[in-house]
């Protein structure tokens, strides 16, 4: 048997040589920093939420972790919604994106003391047919040609990936046609609603919501050392990074991230 030791030793060490790294790493460069994959690939700063999910101009496809923080502002009955002089309150429901697919409403909390009759609670802006639907894809502001140039956020939602794409680009050409009547694939938030894109990640081991597309350094501001773990391949991966760079720090945070940091 001994003339099979050095064989298996050179195996064992070509085995460890051509072993893939099992974390990321974040490294200077110009004009972005890149943030290096446990598969070797590089990735620019500003490219890094694509990896995630699918981004576009002005819109943003919903994947698991993510969510939408709605925020209705609410008036007088038959008075103008706008000003303080007829603001009653506002309401804010919380919908995350579900694994398997589809929207589930997290809670809703009501700062209005009766709600008036002609403005619809924060709970129906998104219609429970269009939260059941697998794929949304969350625009952050349409114009309706129809509505004298009405702006609002639109929510559209689709059966299938090919059927979110068409929608999406339909309304970005047309949107009048996709979310006119009572198309059951569109939601329009009013003007007086803000929503916010957000997504779930954990800060020194408590779970906390932040908005999409936020830094390293918007959660953890001038640390001595932080941690970052990231999702890969089944596991948390450790991100290498170095603390004392600020522009390291502006490496942006994806749903599921763990932070650990003083």
């Amino acid at each position: 048997m001994k003339p099979l030791l050095p064989f298996l030793a050179l195996l064992f060490a070509w085995s460890c040589a051509t072993r893939r790294p099992t974390f990321f790493q974040v490294l200077p460069a110009e004009p972005s920093y890149l943030l290096r994959s446990p598969d070797l690939e590089d990735i620019p700063f500003p490219e890094v939420p694509g990896r995630y999910t699918d981004v576009g101009p002005g819109w943003v496809d919903l994947r698991p972790e993510m969510g939408l923080q709605v925020e209705n502002a609410y008036f007088k009955e038959g008075a103008p919604r706008r000003g303080l002089a007829s603001f009653l309150g506002t309401e804010v429901a919380l919908y995350r994106a579900r694994t398997e697919g589809g929207l589930r409403l997290i809670s809703v909390e009501s700062k209005v003391a009766q709600r008036p009759k002609d403005q619809p609670p924060v709970s129906k802006l998104i219609p429970a047919s269009l939260a059941r639907y697998r794929y949304h894809r969350f625009f952050y502001q349409v114009i309706f040609r129809s509505k004298g140039g009405t702006q609002g956020a639109v929510l559209l939602g689709a059966g299938s990936i090919g059927e979110i794409e068409q929608l999406g680009a339909q309304l970005l050409t047309d949107p009048d046609s996709v979310c006119s009547g009572q198309f059951v694939h569109c939601a329009i938030f009013p003007e007086a609603c803000s929503v916010a894109l957000e997504m779930e990640i954990f800060v020194n081991g408590s779970p906390r919501s932040i908005l999409w597309g936020s830094l390293l350094a918007n959660v953890a501001a001038q640390p001595r050392r932080v941690d970052l773990l990231r999702k890969y391949a089944g596991h948390l991966a450790p991100v290498k990074i170095d603390a004392t760079d600020a522009n390291a720090l502006r490496l942006p945070l994806l749903p599921g991230d763990h932070v650990n940091w003083e």
